[in-house]
């Protein structure tokens, strides 16, 4: 069973002016449809895995056959950070929640959340993910290179940054931070705020 791109759960100008029309289109149509046609390539290879979803492959990725091995890390991990990326944006979303008093209470609060998580966004050298996860029950921010996802650390994501730089050089050019400083306003925390409790639940 071929997997196939998720559209957007919004317009591709729905983020404006944090994050414009034409770098959404690309990102999703371009990046991220290729990610999951090159995924669909890699498993062509080993029918026995055409059931299973790219998060179990992910999970398990020991398991993966050696070959496609790193096909699945990258364009699996691509398809599955980005679906997960998309479903997070949305502007106007107020900060609010369980998740919230979580934050507030693992870094002291909301502002040193905040600045911890764009610090590692911001240095985090080349192509990756920032990303808060639950760990051991426990709220943690975390970085990935490439396309490397947590979930193959056993980390359960509840909010990630996409900081490669086709998720914002239309728009920001090398200004990574002015992008990271405006993803903060199209957070959809009531879907973070989802994540969170479906993780905790686990």
């Amino acid at each position: 069973m071929a997997y196939e791109l998720n559209p957007l759960p919004y317009d591709y100008d729905s983020l404006e002016p944090y994050i414009d029309k034409e770098t959404m289109e690309i990102h999703h149509n371009k990046h991220h449809q290729t990610y999951v046609n090159k995924i669909n390539d890699a498993i062509k290879k080993h029918p026995e895995l055409e059931e299973k979803s790219v998060k179990e492959l992910l999970e398990n990725i020991d398991s993966v056959p050696k070959d496609i091995k790193q096909a699945v890390i990258n364009h699996g991990g691509g398809a599955y950070n980005h679906n997960f990326f998309f479903s997070i944006l949305k502007k106007d979303v107020r900060a609010k929640g369980k998740v919230i008093d979580e934050i507030k209470k693992t870094f002291g609060s909301y502002d040193e959340f905040k600045k911890q998580f764009s610090e590692a966004a911001i240095t985090l050298f080349g192509s990756g993910w920032a990303w808060i996860v639950l760990d051991k029950n426990k709220l943690k921010i975390v970085k990935t290179k490439n396309q490397d996802s947590p979930i193959s650390s056993r980390l359960i994501p509840i909010l990630g940054i996409d900081v490669w730089e086709h998720a914002y050089y239309l728009k920001y050019q090398n200004k990574r931070p002015d992008y990271i400083e405006a993803f903060f306003h199209v957070i959809n925390w009531e879907q973070v705020e989802k994540n969170y409790q479906e993780a905790k639940n686990k």
